[in-house]
């Protein structure tokens, strides 16, 4: 199984950026946790970054015939935008939204997800466990599919 793990903009400022909001840990950091977790599961795991909205939407369609699944960190384009909503709903793959933080307790603007209308599910708030617990999730919704 391959799984593209997909962070949006400002994400690659974690460690440093409101670590009261999003933790201590550098993408690095989750990038390293989160392949500990793949290895345990038997999953091939690819990380992309980018603050351009056209860049993960170009990502998104890339990943049609190569990947099984995705799980995305959509970070603000969450809030904004169609394009990677209309994006995930093209390729037909499973995508699992994740959140750092509880986007529900945050401010108005920020409980609504254009994004995750898309998806397969949504994990919010539950720090850089929430990537581990997207893998987790979309790996058992993918197995469910074939069994």
């Amino acid at each position: 199984m391959k799984i593209l793990v997909i962070n949006g903009p400002n994400l690659n400022m974690l460690g440093t950026r409101e670590p009261e909001k999003y933790g201590t840990k550098t993408l690095k950091d989750i990038e390293s946790y989160i392949s500990e977790e793949a290895d345990k599961l038997g999953i091939e795991v690819n990380f992309y970054q980018s603050n351009i909205e056209g860049e993960i939407v170009n990502k998104i369609q890339e990943a049609k015939g190569i990947y099984d699944g995705i799980v995305m960190n959509p970070a603000a384009y969450t809030h904004t935008s169609v394009a990677i909503r209309d994006a995930i709903t093209a390729v037909k793959l499973p995508v699992a939204e994740i959140h750092i933080s509880n986007i529900h307790t945050r401010e108005d603007f920020r409980k609504i997800s254009l994004t995750a209308p898309a998806c397969v599910g949504q994990i919010t708030g539950f720090g850089a466990v929430s990537y581990k617990l997207g893998l987790i999730a979309i790996s058992d919704y993918i197995k469910s599919l074939k069994d």
